[in-house]
């Protein structure tokens, strides 16, 4: 950790669950004990607009506001998101992204050759196929906590902390499904890469 801080970028386009993620997230930091920022836009979320959410955490945090290149970790639901965001990570930086796209508004045709630039821009890159999620998961709409659940094998907090933070962050009616999709996360890399 730089500083002792970690400092992670979540991004995705509205609806997509980017502020659930990052509320679960910060909460999993303040039970692991660590101190916690957490700063987010979502402006025009509801018309599939970018969302985005700084998290950071370490012994003493100063700001939630991660500067440019300075992102440990860089999580995106959505293709162009990653690219839009990019320029926060740096060559050490772990990217976390899913193959969804999602149509802007008022653009006709998904821009050509978005996976290939990720590809050829991110060292550490995690491509995760979201078809091989949707299976193991009750329904796609879980996919950042899927998502999350990938991140957690990149830094230090205990499936507890995560799991104390789901409960609280999540309707009780779906905590099981929730849980279910992290662990199905945390266990990804394991069985796809």
């Amino acid at each position: 950790m730089k500083n002792d801080v970690k400092s992670i970028l979540m991004v995705g386009v509205g609806g997509q669950g980017i502020i659930t993620s990052s509320d679960i997230l910060t909460m999993a930091a303040i039970y692991s004990g660590y101190d916690a920022k957490k700063n987010e836009i979502h402006g025009m979320s509801q018309r599939g607009g970018s969302v985005f959410s700084h998290i950071r955490f370490g012994k003493k945090v100063y700001s939630s506001v991660i500067p440019l290149g300075q992102a440990d970790i860089l999580m995106s639901l959505e293709q162009m998101e990653t690219l839009r965001w990019i320029k926060y990570a740096n060559a050490l930086s772990t990217v976390i992204t899913t193959k969804i796209q999602i149509k802007p508004p008022m653009v006709d045709d998904y821009p050509l050759g978005i996976e290939d630039e990720i590809k050829r821009l991110c060292k550490n890159l995690i491509f995760i196929d979201t078809e091989a999620l949707k299976n193991k998961i009750e329904n796609i709409k879980y996919i950042n906590v899927a998502l999350l659940g990938i991140m957690s094998n990149y830094i230090s907090f205990a499936d507890d902390a995560f799991k104390k933070a789901i409960k609280d962050k999540v309707p009780e009616q779906t905590f099981d499904a929730n849980w279910n999709a992290f662990i199905v996360g945390k266990n990804y890399n394991m069985e796809e890469m």
